[in-house]
């Protein structure tokens, strides 16, 4: 569909139909048709300036919060590789994190710092980029509550410094535009004490084993919480725990996680989410919202 992507020169990887159902979660899922891993923001802003405006662009993290339709992804895909893990206190209680830093990579730099406030992001699966995108939060804490500023590279190529105010933050969503590329924020937390801020990091990540199928190939919470309820509570009163479409299945032990239990298509993870909602509808009224992402052409 783009093959004058290919004529880029870059410094970094661009790879023509690549899989992606190995990069994302719940492993399932097409091609993109373009895979670019940037060099560097350089690189980056370089690619971007010369990419066609036609070309449609999405971020790719940890693939966690991800269903990649069977069909791929068309345009580029671009993924922040170990260039943009990078994390370093860069003023008292501030930490500067690259774009491709995992949550559990932040935290656990914060802790060594000895700055607490921080420590939520050690239960959030996946990178800087996409949880500041989405305002991404849990145990009563969110991304709004801790950030400063964001580097993004905007579509045309541009880099602008987005100060938080700027994002318009909600429940996971902010006003960052479709195609734009988070490289850096900052994160400024409070004074804390190492061993207290690794007993609250060890308190999460024990909640987290006992409640959630870490260990499946899963997506993360697969709805938004509706004002006033839990998503999970009215999935379990809709009768749907453990129900299964295909090699998809509603998690038993958290029903907010939908679960591929071996060779499943994101046809059919996709298609058991819209019965799970067809399903808390009609017994309490409620249209849940999806949470994950979903991306690319069905088959």
């Amino acid at each position: 569909m783009f093959p004058q992507v290919g004529q880029i020169k870059v410094s970094g990887k661009l790879t023509a139909n690549a899989p992606l159902a190995p990069l994302v979660w719940f492993k399932s899922g097409g091609c993109a048709e373009w895979l670019f891993e940037p060099k560097d923001t350089a690189d980056l802003c370089a690619f971007l300036e010369q990419l066609p405006p036609p070309v449609p662009v999405m971020a790719l993290g940890l693939g966690s919060n991800l269903i990649v339709r069977d069909g791929g992804v068309p345009g580029v895909v671009i993924r922040l590789g170990k260039a943009f893990a990078r994390v370093a206190e860069v003023e008292p209680l501030t930490l500067e994190c690259g774009g491709g830093a995992s949550g559990i990579l932040v935290s656990s730099t914060a802790r060594d710092c000895g700055i607490a406030g921080l420590e939520f992001l050690r239960s959030i699966p996946g990178t800087v980029g996409g949880f500041v995108r989405m305002n991404g939060g849990a145990y009563g804490r969110e991304v709004k509550d801790i950030l400063v500023d964001c580097d993004v590279v905007i579509r045309s190529g541009e880099i602008a410094t987005l100060p938080v105010d700027e994002l318009n933050y909600s429940y996971r969503h902010s006003d960052l535009v479709d195609g734009s590329i988070v490289v850096a924020a900052r994160f400024k937390g409070v004074p804390g004490e190492a061993q207290a801020i690794q007993a609250e990091m060890d308190r999460i990540s024990a909640s987290r084993e006992a409640s959630q199928p870490l260990r499946s190939k899963t997506g993360g919470s697969t709805f938004k919480n509706p004002d006033g309820a839990r998503a999970w509570e009215l999935v379990d009163k809709a009768g749907c725990r453990g129900l299964t479409l295909g090699g998809a299945q509603v998690s038993e032990k958290h029903t907010n996680f939908l679960i591929n239990t071996g060779e499943a298509t994101s046809a059919e993870i996709e298609a058991l989410g819209e019965e799970v909602r067809r399903r808390v509808k009609e017994q309490s009224g409620v249209s849940l919202e999806w949470e994950i992402k979903r991306v690319g052409n069905e088959k």
